[in-house]
């Protein structure tokens, strides 16, 4: 799978998780091995999500009010 498919694969994927439990890099990984077929390596998960200016899931989680 090339970078760009990965990274739009990525981008949606953070986009669509609970913002009250965002995903770790960690469980992104394990999403798209267990759902997608995808094999990819956390670090290569945190790699793109720093490309894509996503912030870590500590940054991305939203407090309910």
């Amino acid at each position: 799978m090339s970078q760009v498919k990965m990274k739009l694969l990525l981008e949606e994927f953070v986009k669509s998780e609970n913002k009250q439990k965002p995903f770790s890099d960690q469980k992104i990984s394990d999403f798209f091995k267990k759902k997608k077929g995808i094999t990819i390596s956390r670090r290569t998960v945190t790699k793109y999500r720093e490309e894509l200016n996503i912030p870590s899931s500590s940054k991305r989680k939203e407090l309910k009010l």
